[in-house]
């Protein structure tokens, strides 16, 4: 929206813009905004796509800004980018819309996901190559844009990170102990009381070089990726001590079960410290 057509009461001052208008029983009313934490997840929450119009808008947010944000999202990218840097990551390939897979060309088993989408939606396990045509058309429910991607013999382990370059706090690593299946998340009724099939372990059962080598794997992740503010790093430790990177969330869930908070506070930080600090990162533009 240009100048000249602002409602009345705007200004607009250099690049900050920080009134917008907002509706209520027929009439508008502007309000002043600090920062935005966007507390999203999935398409158009955490791909670019809220941080561009916060840009726009010239309104400081929290977390990853619009290149690391969609670096993120799109897995395929994330691998690319991470392997140039050095970072270990799982063999894969991308499926096009109209592309047709080779079944008999691949190693099973295989992990077939939308390259751009989050909360487990529309992932399989492929075992077998009779799987591969079903598993794939799940996956283009929810993206054009299909991974299929080998299944990393190791236990996942995550790791949350807090700060800019080159101050990162790591978090404590925590471990997802699974009694069947693989690890799915968000996709249970009730995730308060836990997942169905999934337990989450913090600190890890892990020696302290493990530990350690998780987390500095982890601040390279994030390092490479050009994160900032806060991100948890979600990754396979091999039984050889390898790190195999297995994805990247920009806005890591901050509710009482969720992931990221555990790790923080079992390395110190209660929750409202967290807050403090993600909030002063922003407001200082660091």
């Amino acid at each position: 929206m240009g100048k000249g057509q602002l409602p009345s009461g705007y200004t607009v001052t250099g690049q900050k813009c920080t009134r917008i208008a907002c509706s209520g029983q027929g009439q508008y009313k502007t309000i002043r905004l600090d920062m935005v934490f966007p507390v999203l997840h999935g398409k158009l929450g955490e791909d670019g796509a809220m941080q561009g119009l916060l840009e726009l808008s010239g309104i400081p947010y929290v977390g990853c800004d619009v290149q690391s944000s969609a670096l993120c999202m799109d897995k395929s990218l994330a691998y690319i980018v991470a392997g140039k840097a050095g970072i270990g990551t799982p063999n894969f390939r991308t499926v096009t819309a109209k592309e047709t897979i080779d079944a008999d060309g691949l190693s099973y088993p295989v992990f077939v996901k939308p390259a751009r989408s989050g909360s487990s939606f529309g992932v399989s396990k492929v075992c077998r190559k009779e799987e591969l045509r079903s598993a794939v058309e799940t996956a283009r429910q929810y993206d054009s844009k299909v991974l299929i991607e080998e299944a990393v013999a190791g236990s996942e382990v995550g790791c949350a990170i807090l700060g800019n370059d080159p101050e990162l706090m790591a978090g404590e690593v925590d471990q997802i102990s699974l009694s069947h299946g693989f690890f799915r998340i968000h996709q249970e009724n009730e995730p308060e009381k836990g997942s169905e099939n999934s337990t989450f372990i913090v600190p890890a059962g892990i020696s302290a070089e493990a530990r350690l080598f998780v987390q500095e794997t982890a601040k390279a992740v994030y390092r490479a990726l050009g994160c900032r503010g806060l991100a948890r790093v979600d990754m396979f430790l091999k039984e050889d001590g390898k790190v195999i990177l297995n994805e990247v969330n920009t806005l890591p869930g901050m509710t009482s079960y969720s992931r990221y908070p555990r790790m923080v506070a079992a390395a110190g930080l209660t929750f409202a410290e967290v807050i403090d600090r993600i909030v002063a990162l922003t407001l200082q533009g660091k």
